[in-house]
């Protein structure tokens, strides 16, 4: 189950948001294949991943001494789910911000 606020903290990190939109580009990754993900040191990239592995964004698999990383589909999912169901709401907000705009100009 993916706690949507510890989701949206992981990701509001610049390095972390590029991970995993590394993730989702290329597919699961070593974070070796990471290291250009961001200019910081490869501890600097493991803690990332610890950060985001906790949040349950990613997830960690290992292949003999390979820890490989690729995005946890269900995390995708609630970002999306979320999304989805704020969209009426930003929709409507957006088109009442827009009569009111419209109802303000001068000749109206």
């Amino acid at each position: 189950m993916t706690h949507l606020p510890t989701t949206f903290a992981a990701l509001s990190d610049d390095t972390r948001f590029a991970i995993v939109e590394r993730l989702m580009t290329d597919g699961a990754c070593t974070a070796g294949d990471l290291s250009d993900a961001a200019p910081i040191s490869a501890p600097a990239i493991s803690r990332h991943l610890r950060v985001l592995r906790e949040a349950g964004v990613i997830q960690q698999t290992v292949s003999g001494a390979r820890r490989i990383y690729s995005v946890r589909p269900d995390a995708m999912q609630a970002i999306s789910a979320w999304t989805i169901s704020h969209r009426a709401f930003w929709e409507g907000s957006l088109d009442r911000l827009e009569q009111a705009l419209k109802a303000s100009e001068p000749g109206q």
